[in-house]
């Protein structure tokens, strides 16, 4: 009868085994041309925002899901929106040099992807994204909710990271670093407002 038994047990495992999904794996490639990222910074007496350029990217999916990814931003390309003429380019110029990102020796920042798992406790978001974010050769581990949605290849994500620039040694204005800045202080912390899209590679 125990013989019975295990042969049953053993032939089940085997039917459960067999009817278990195979994994598929796909690559999706980030499109710059349907991305965008914007910055929003603070400062005492004001603020500030803008855009950078994102370079490229990729997207690992197990199914629908996010299981690996990374992305190149061109700091270069470093814009400030909220000026006109010569305002403009004197803060581009300023955020460019080594007082804030140095992109002459640092052009470009990264971010690598460790874990994706669900998100049910924020209705705006679906998704907390985990990785590592990399400025100025320095890396820090960041996490931040977003909204993903993948649909037959595509992918469209939308999330807000806040970024601590003292941990990447921007230090210019930082309170972090001196004291009785006063009202020439710069808000440490940073928001970057992201979407991104990405297809499937043909």
């Amino acid at each position: 009868m125990k013989t019975i038994q295990l042969t049953l047990l053993a032939g089940l495992g085997t039917l459960i085994f067999a009817f278990v999904p195979p994994t598929k794996l796909s690559t999706l490639t980030v499109k710059p041309e349907a991305s965008k990222i914007e910055w929003f910074a603070e400062k005492v007496t004001g603020k500030h925002n803008g855009t950078v350029m994102l370079k490229d990217g990729t997207l690992k999916l197990d199914g629908n899901k996010i299981v690996s990814g990374s992305f190149n931003v061109d700091m270069t390309s470093i814009n400030v929106t909220d000026l006109e003429g010569e305002y403009k380019g004197k803060l581009e110029g300023h955020l460019k040099s080594p007082d804030f990102f140095d992109v002459q020796n640092h052009e470009t920042a990264t971010f690598s992807i460790k874990s994706v798992s669900d998100l049910k406790s924020n209705p705006s978001y679906n998704s907390e994204i985990k990785g590592d974010l990399t400025i100025k050769g320095i890396t820090q581990a960041v996490s931040f909710p977003a909204k993903v949605t993948i649909t037959d290849g595509k992918l469209a994500a939308y999330g807000e990271l806040v970024i601590d620039r003292s941990k990447f040694d921007v230090r210019y204005g930082s309170p972090s670093f001196f004291n009785d800045l006063g009202d020439k202080a710069i808000m440490d912390e940073f928001t970057m407002k992201i979407s991104i899209g990405a297809k499937t590679d043909v």
